[in-house]
């Protein structure tokens, strides 16, 4: 995946890009296999009997090609070796890549009957946020992307479908998510007994699938499958290109890598396990329902004690926004807040006046008094934007998902994490934990009630 992608993935997750129909229809049973796939020889060159593109695999109604699949393996290629990531072999990169796309059509396929999309509006104000975090115009994205050999045209259906998976993925897992008082009560004693040094951990996975229903035989073959990897780990084969040969899991091509985690956002038995490792160590094979694991300790930090009560700093701040609409467009409302911005550095005016005559939302009223805001309280746009600000400046106009804003802090202040906060601090914790593990499940299962139909010689 090239660089630009990791930051539309980021994007997705603070940024609501996609509309939901309004009557979403219930998911479908699996398809029956379908009575014929789609033609690839264009007209005029049947004679030659040599079509351009052939089918590697049916999913459901749908079909991947054989050009598909080596255009995406050209992607992740480039990535791996631009990140100096060690690869598997061609023919475990060709059947994990398949496998991935496989999921990816399902699950887009789902979200088609949901009612889930995203049109190129969205789409456009998406790609747009992701030229600024790189800071680069559109154009200049769209050029570099062209020189690297990646079409522009290409990439757009890619983040649209990324954006709408985890749409979907909010929509069927997220929104589930149920925590109650007690796990949180639970989760805070848990906490306050903890040993005083606390770790995060930097961790990498090796995951072998159980199919959904998987026979004994089945769980068995699996079994052994995980156990040759230990085998080879434990003769200094290399974790990384293992994750890529042998994991089934969505991190399997980046080497396997989860990232850090403290042990709470860890389902209890992997925790159990890895606070006994230290960096470079692996735990035994480890079962859960989804599959068969191996976690690596890549490295381990200390938190100071005070750190999880520290001193939160909050920042009291005003805007002027004014919302992109059919009437005002994107051009406009961030010129107008240019014209704000002029009057504002030659003191003709006052903030909250402005405020209460130009702002477009419920802030207006209050001369666009936020009140006290915490981090995480906002969009990271407008955050950023207004961490960089010191009391008394106002921003230049900045662009989030609501429209452009211009900012001015107020005065900032440092007060400990209220009961509160430390509540919904914990709450958030369990439901990070509850969600991979929910969200590992679902893809499963969607996987296993697709039709899937592997043509000539794929792999199964």
């Amino acid at each position: 995946m090239h660089p630009l992608k990791i930051a539309a993935a980021l994007l997705c997750a603070t940024t609501v890009c996609a509309a939901w129909a309004q009557d979403a229809k219930p998911a479908a049973a699996p398809a029956a296999a379908p009575a014929a796939a789609k033609g690839f020889t264009p007209p005029g060159q049947q004679s030659n009997n040599k079509p351009i593109d052939s089918i590697a695999v049916v999913v459901n109604e749908d079909v991947i090609t054989r050009q598909e699949l080596a255009a995406r393996i050209g992607t992740v290629t480039r990535r791996m070796k631009a990140q100096n990531v060690a690869m598997p072999e061609p023919a475990d990169l060709r059947r994990q890549m398949l496998e991935r796309m496989i999921v990816e059509r399902a699950q887009l396929q789902l979200a088609k009957e949901m009612g889930v999309r995203v049109d190129d509006t969205m789409l456009d104000r998406a790609i747009g946020r992701i030229a600024e975090q790189q800071k680069l115009t559109v154009q200049a994205m769209r050029d570099q992307m062209e020189k690297d050999g990646i079409a522009f045209a290409a990439f757009r259906e890619e983040i649209r479908e990324e954006i709408i998976m985890q749409r979907l993925r909010e929509h069927e897992v997220d929104a589930k998510i149920q925590i109650s008082d007690a796990e949180v009560d639970n989760y805070l004693e848990a906490e306050k007994a903890a040993a005083a040094e606390q770790f995060e951990m930097n961790l990498a996975q090796i995951m072998v699938r159980i199919p959904e229903n998987a026979s004994p035989e089945v769980i068995a073959a699996r079994k052994a499958r995980a156990d040759e990897v230990m085998r080879q780990l434990r003769t200094g084969a290399d974790f990384a290109k293992m994750a890529g040969t042998y994991s089934d899991a969505s991190d399997a091509l980046k080497g396997g890598e989860i990232g850090w985690r403290s042990a709470d956002r860890l389902p209890p038995m992997f925790a159990e396990a890895l606070v006994k490792l230290k960096p470079g160590q692996v735990t035994p094979v480890m079962k859960s329902v989804g599959g068969f694991h191996i976690i690596k300790m890549v490295d381990k930090r200390s938190l100071a004690e005070a750190a999880a009560a520290s001193a939160v700093q909050q920042t009291h701040a005003r805007q002027i926004l004014i919302k992109v609409t059919p009437t005002m467009s994107a051009y406009d409302a961030k010129r107008k807040l240019t014209e704000l911005k002029e009057r504002l550095d030659n003191k003709a005016a006052k903030f909250e006046e402005l405020a209460r005559l130009f702002s477009t939302d419920s802030s207006a009223a209050k001369g666009g008094d936020l009140g006290w805001l915490y981090p995480g309280d906002i969009v990271p746009e407008f955050e950023a934007a207004m961490n960089a600000l010191k009391p008394g400046e106002v921003s230049a106009p900045v662009e989030t998902s609501f429209g452009y804003h211009l900012i001015e802090v107020l005065e900032r202040k440092s007060d400990d994490a209220s009961k509160e906060r430390q509540r919904n601090a914990a709450r958030n914790a369990i439901r990070d934990r509850k969600i991979e593990e929910a969200a590992e499940d679902w893809q499963r299962q969607v996987r296993d009630r697709a039709y899937v139909e592997f043509r000539s010689d794929e792999a199964k």
